[in-house]
């Protein structure tokens, strides 16, 4: 097969790739059957309440109202059927996401409304100790609302991948080879040598590497593969990339 029609297909089998899920859980929050629409809700409600409630607080809003404007905020997304009419060709899902809430909030004068939000019925399970937690430590740099949104953003969708990756590596059995080569994902790992995490698993130092390696390379991927359910085209994932360490460093 010539090298260009080779290069051709695989082009075409990443852009099919990619089509399968970029937008995906978008998409499908918008649709008219509930119970897909509900559980793509739930789905970004478990990546995106920690941006959104922080963003909240930040406003001013107790832990209890923010609690409660969080689950209505999510609510609506899903009873408005607005995720559904997102223009795939806008931009990012986290822009729309922001600028839905801004909205949101600026028309919720009624307070005493707050016991009938999301009709009773909680749509993400909100960890109020952890939330506090959070909004502490943020609060404590002075971010503006919309910075620690980008933040909290960041890093819970790191958190999300490396969920991802524990999982992987438990049901592969090799749940203490993730356990001690995850600082080898983040600068922490000129703390501990190799030869050190080579001891612990009894494996060579060498194999530790590669090991390590393919830990990265995975973590990578499955960071891209998050990114690429809320871009409009597979280019901008480099740039949400860039956004999300740049959310980090500030």
């Amino acid at each position: 097969m010539p090298p260009s029609e080779s290069s051709s297909r695989s082009a075409q089998h990443s852009d099919a790739r990619f089509a399968l899920t970029r937008w995906s859980v978008v998409l499908a929050a918008g649709r008219s059957d509930s119970s897909h629409a509900r559980q793509a809700l739930e789905s970004l409600c478990t990546v995106y309440w920690p941006p959104i409630y922080a963003f909240v607080r930040r406003q001013g809003h107790s832990p209890h109202d923010a609690q409660d404007l969080t689950q209505e905020f999510f609510a609506r997304l899903l009873q408005k059927k607005s995720l559904g009419a997102v223009d795939r060709a806008r931009g990012k899902f986290r822009s729309f996401l922001l600028a839905s809430l801004k909205h949101f909030l600026a028309n919720e004068w009624d307070k005493a409304q707050a016991r009938k939000r999301g009709g009773g019925q909680a749509l993400v399970s909100i960890n109020s100790e952890l939330a506090e937690t959070l909004c502490g430590v943020e609060a404590a740099d002075r971010m503006s609302p919309d910075k620690i949104f980008e933040r909290r953003w960041a890093l819970t969708l790191l958190e999300q991948v490396l969920g991802r990756l524990r999982a992987e590596y438990s049901s592969q059995g090799k749940a203490e080879i993730f356990q001690q080569l995850r600082i080898t994902l983040t600068g922490e790992r000129q703390s501990v040598p190799y030869s050190q995490i080579a001891l612990a698993l009894a494996m060579s130092e060498g194999a530790v590497k590669v090991a390590a390696h393919r830990l990265r390379q995975r973590y990578r991927q499955l960071l891209r593969e998050e990114i690429a359910h809320t871009v409009s085209r597979p280019e901008e994932i480099e740039g949400e990339l860039r956004a999300l360490f740049a959310a980090l460093s500030d």
